[in-house]
């Protein structure tokens, strides 16, 4: 691996000039082209009468492919340009011309799926085994479906063109809003990012003064983000309504490749094991000299880790535990270091938060965050990483076979990540670097068991009073606080009520709520590594085998066939629960003498 690392990525690999790119403005451009060459295309599409009569479809297909490959690369990269620099006018722009583009394709692909709806079932059997065709056939067998419980193709197609300057637009009126929103601290004025760093700060001062800005700042954007999360949410029911679709979790789900019986079992062996976490916590405020834990609190390290972890050791560290479970994940993330694929700098301007983006048509990825050297921070560069060991896996499948669920993304991710903090606890070089190891990755366990549960709950408690009317930032703040007592079982002794406001994932728009499937993939990933402890080396081909097949099956599916489990049954869930409560019950043994 090469020294000094880059701190910052590489994207004019992708198109040179960033958001003046003239080789991106002709991309779009004939990606526009081919976009209206596809259209003319489905308009005359005939609706087969027999299997001989498919044939002229692969075309049409091929070129759904290659569209929609070439529209992940301009949405991503659009994405880069203003997550690196957040006043950047110019990738605003971009954005909405690749929305728009996205938009005239989705309802082009909306005509095409009407196209499969249509076709009788004894021609669809004997199309989708065609050789040409079989390897397909998943996908094409859920957008069929799909499409015969949505509205008539010329009403999606309307629907998907009034989304970008609406649904999409508030979306991207939420992201202005960030922008614009400066934290003062100290001497310093700081940017959403770097002021999200501060609110886990060892230094318990400055975790408290840090989360009083942060709410007062989130108090004063809170009626425009009011207006935002109100506007797309109405936007949604609307267009379900439109459809048929009573249950909000329909389309999440459907998204997600899962059952709500599935989901529904998951959170039940959660709430199971939430007691134990209720006791970490309480334990944790006494080890930190406190009563009872404030929200600002859940997250404080406690003893001390080694120190700041530089960014060149930890891409050492993470290939390291990477090429104990796997050498082709730990070559993988070499050449993601070494190829400046991951933006690290802590500077003012960014986007908070961390995320993967993946070009499927250059076979390549980025990744982005803002490293600050903890222990949480290099889990998160090892989360990202798996994002992207994900997506190289899937590089030789078709496109359409490419697009998995975020439920199984964040299982990639996150497994990723407990091999690495699995490993730091494991290699602690004394009882108080391993404990402070140990209870960072317990944080995790508190942040998909309760946070995203609290998300999860104040969400669907948001859309049934949305249905009613607006929802005013007080009542919204209300929810989010009853919300997150729930989740919590009320253990802490405060809480954020303008969390609804500060968390991006309540305003995207590609995947409706975006919170219970990072609490699947933790639960789906940490089953996996129980099993991967159990079988030993042998496991990394299974596992690769298992991502390979994330685009082409359900959740339940891919499980009955790789694990031979069924995930409408507690028992793997419950597996997954056990390793997680061992950690609790370490960390409990360790600090007994506090009790």
């Amino acid at each position: 691996m090469k020294h000094p690392l880059s701190l910052t990525w590489e994207l004019d690999s992708l198109f040179a000039g960033g958001s003046a790119s003239s080789e991106f403005d002709e991309f779009l451009n004939t990606l526009a082209g081919d976009i209206e060459r596809l259209h003319k295309d489905v308009q005359g599409a005939v609706i087969p009468q027999d299997v001989e009569a498919t044939k002229p479809l692969d075309s049409v297909i091929e070129l759904l492919q290659s569209c929609s490959g070439r529209l992940v690369l301009a949405a991503e990269f659009a994405v880069c340009l203003g997550a690196q620099n957040q006043q950047d006018k110019g990738a605003v722009k971009l954005s909405g011309k690749v929305a728009g583009l996205s938009a005239r394709f989705q309802g082009i692909r909306s005509e095409f799926d009407n196209v499969l709806r249509q076709t009788g079932d004894d021609v669809w059997d004997q199309w989708m085994i065609r050789p040409e065709i079989a390897d397909l056939s998943f996908v094409l067998n859920e957008s069929r479906n799909l499409a015969r419980e949505k509205m008539s193709p010329e009403l999606e197609s309307l629907a998907l063109e009034l989304a970008v300057d609406g649904y999409h637009g508030w979306s991207e009126h939420y992201e202005t809003i960030v922008s614009s929103i400066a934290i003062p601290f100290e001497d310093n004025v700081l940017s959403v990012g770097q002021a999200f760093n501060k609110l886990d700060d060892p230094d318990p001062k400055v975790r408290e003064v840090m989360f009083h800005k942060w709410e007062e700042a989130w108090s004063g954007a809170a009626d425009f983000c009011s207006d935002a999360l109100n506007h797309l949410g109405g936007f949604r029911l609307k267009l379900y309504k439109g459809r048929g679709w009573e249950n909000v979790l329909k389309e999440p789900l459907s998204i997600n490749r899962m059952s709500n019986e599935t989901l529904n079992v998951m959170w039940e062996v959660i709430g199971n094991s939430k007691p134990a976490l209720v006791s970490y916590l309480e334990r944790k405020a006494k080890l930190l000299g406190m009563e009872s834990l404030g929200w600002a609190d859940v997250g404080a390290p406690i003893g001390k880790s080694s120190g700041k972890v530089p960014y060149d050791q930890a891409a050492v560290d993470i290939v390291t535990q990477f090429r104990k479970f796997s050498p082709k994940m730990a070559e993988f993330a070499e050449h993601a270091f070494n190829n400046n694929w991951i933006e690290v700098e802590d500077r003012p301007g960014k986007r908070p938060g961390g995320f993967c983006v993946s070009f499927p048509e250059r076979k390549e990825s980025r990744i982005f965050m803002t490293y600050s050297g903890t222990p949480s921070s290099v889990s998160t560069l090892a989360h990202e990483l798996g994002h992207a060991y994900h997506s190289f896996l899937l590089d030789d499948q078709p496109v359409f076979n490419q697009n998995y669920a975020m439920n199984v993304a964040e299982t990639a991710s996150t497994f990723a990540e407990v091999i690495v903090a699995d490993a730091q606890v494991k290699a602690a070089g004394s009882t108080e670097e391993k404990l402070a190891l140990l209870e960072a990755k317990i944080q995790n366990s508190v942040a998909f068991f309760m946070n995203i549960h609290a998300r999860f709950l104040f969400e669907t408690r948001f859309y049934e009073k949305r249905k009613i009317g607006l929802v005013h930032a007080e009542e919204l703040s209300a929810l989010m606080v009853e919300a997150q007592k729930e989740a919590y079982c009320d253990v802490l002794s405060d809480y954020h009520p303008h969390f609804w406001a500060s968390k991006l994932h309540f305003y995207a728009t590609e995947v409706p709520f975006y919170n219970f499937p990072y609490t699947v993939g933790y639960m789906f990933s940490t089953g996996l590594y129980r099993l991967a402890l159990q079988e030993g080396a042998s496991f990394a081909d299974k596992y690769d085998d298992l991502l390979r097949d994330t685009g082409v099956m359900t959740l339940e599916a891919l499980v009955t066939k790789h694990l031979g489990t069924d995930l409408t049954q507690p028992d793997f869930w419950q597996g997954a629960a056990d390793l997680i409560l061992a950690d609790i019950a370490e960390f409990m043994e360790m600090t007994k003498e506090f009790a």
